[in-house]
């Protein structure tokens, strides 16, 4: 089995995968990134010794955590691989400075090819959202990126002096007029966030049809999938740990 990791901006994913990565990762779990000498830990807890990794696959957004991240991964005495928009994903890239790109965005661009033909959108739902087009033409073409809805109400928080913390961003709202302030941040991050999604979508898909491509699949991942999931206009299939699968599609095609 591959390990593979995803150091993210608060939050590091790893879990073991098939390489190819065409099937669901068979364990995986996260830690915090500012906590990310934990890793071995990690790793035990994701199983006895059947999971014992051959190759350890990894992408990342924290050009510190990188550094640490090898340093730490030495104990494990197996290839350790980096994607970077360098190495094979399976499809080109056309953006103009390929170099800007998040290395998790390309891990899901070359999981979402794994799994499907294009064109593809992928809408991947965290700290910050992004969104990925990958299309027939120009492979790798660019993307969009908004704040979560966790960023949105932490915003508010942080420059106002009497709003509050708003934990749960996730849970669909049942009302669109709150009747506290808390209830009525939550309403403003639900709903305005899913107004904000389907409007980048609306745009994206507008874009595609004027250049010639046919109708994209749309593709979430992330922990706020839920709040978009059957919302949309467009029918969107969820897939969990893309990330994880990209960087077992990105491996094989590599190794």
């Amino acid at each position: 089995m591959l390990l593979c990791i995803d150091i993210g901006n608060t939050h590091t994913h790893l879990g073991y995968v098939e390489p190819g990565g065409r099937t669901e990762a068979r364990a995986s779990t996260e830690l915090p990134t500012r906590d990310l000498g934990e890793i071995a830990g990690a790793i035990r807890s994701l199983g006895p010794g059947e999971h014992r990794p051959t190759a350890i696959a990894f992408c990342s957004v924290v050009p510190a955590a990188t550094l640490r991240l090898r340093h730490l991964l030495q104990a494990q005495s197996c290839p350790v691989w980096q994607l970077t928009h360098e190495v094979n994903l399976g499809v080109p890239i056309s953006y103009p400075q390929p170099a800007e790109i998040g290395h998790d965005r390309l891990a899901n661009a070359a999981g979402a090819k794994a799994l499907g033909e294009l064109p593809v959108v992928v809408i991947d739902l965290g700290t910050a959202v992004t969104f990925d087009i990958v299309t027939r033409k120009g492979g790798y073409e660019g993307g969009i990126i908004t704040p979560g809805p966790a960023l949105m109400t932490r915003y508010l928080h942080e420059r106002t002096a009497q709003l509050p913390i708003v934990e749960d961003v996730i849970t669909p709202v049942q009302t669109a007029i709150g009747k506290s302030t808390s209830e009525a941040m939550r309403i403003g991050a639900v709903l305005g966030f899913l107004g904000a999604i389907q409007a980048c979508l609306d745009g994206v898909m507008t874009e595609l049809a004027a250049a010639g491509e046919p109708t994209p699949r749309v593709l979430t991942a992330g922990g706020a999938a839920a709040i978009i999931s059957g919302r949309l206009r467009q029918p969107t299939t969820e897939i969990p740990n893309l990330t994880l699968r990209g960087l077992a599609a990105a491996w094989a095609l590599n190794n």
